[in-house]
């Protein structure tokens, strides 16, 4: 059996980023990502590494999330309520205008939902795509051509609108 030392020292920071980029909230990030720890050191007799146990730990973080949603009657909402994002220095705040954003988080809701959550991992998680490939029990080499597709997806919408 796996240290949970090891374990929460090497995983910590990628359960973090991916609850942030589920709660856009860091101190509910933090809090959930406390829990997830918790409930796997309770759970880790469980794991049965038929997947990787950062996959493992981040379905942990996703379904607290979930519960965390449930006991405040929340709704999900599949865009991540990226418009509450705290996201202080970062490059593309400084790049991006605030209508330009809206903008763009409005195409990316003609996305499939996992092209979606990729982006939204690599931008706003800052996650790369080996991560987001574990995150989501895929290879990196799909998580980088699902991110190289979605661009240029969004790249067409930006060009359909400018024609209208």
């Amino acid at each position: 059996m796996q240290d949970i030392k090891k374990i929460y020292e090497e995983y910590f920071e990628t359960v973090n980023k991916y609850l942030f980029c589920l709660t856009k909230n860091y101190d509910i990030a933090e809090e959930l990502t406390q829990e997830t720890f918790y409930r796997a050191v309770k759970k880790i007799g469980t794991y049965k590494g038929e997947c990787k146990i950062s996959v493992w730990l981040c379905q942990i973080a996703k379904n607290l999330w979930y519960d965390e949603c449930r006991k405040k009657k929340k709704i999900i909402d599949n865009d991540f309520n990226l418009f509450d994002v705290e996201a202080e220095n970062k490059v593309e705040d400084q790049v991006i205008s605030n209508d330009e954003k809206l903008t763009l988080y409005k195409r990316m809701q003609a996305l499939d939902e996992k092209t979606r959550e990729v982006i939204y991992l690599r931008i706003t998680g800052e996650l790369s795509f080996k991560e987001i490939g574990d995150i989501l029990n895929k290879s990196e080499n799909w998580a980088r051509v699902t991110f190289y597709r979605g661009k240029l997806k969004l790249k067409e919408g930006e060009e359909n609108e400018k024609r209208l």
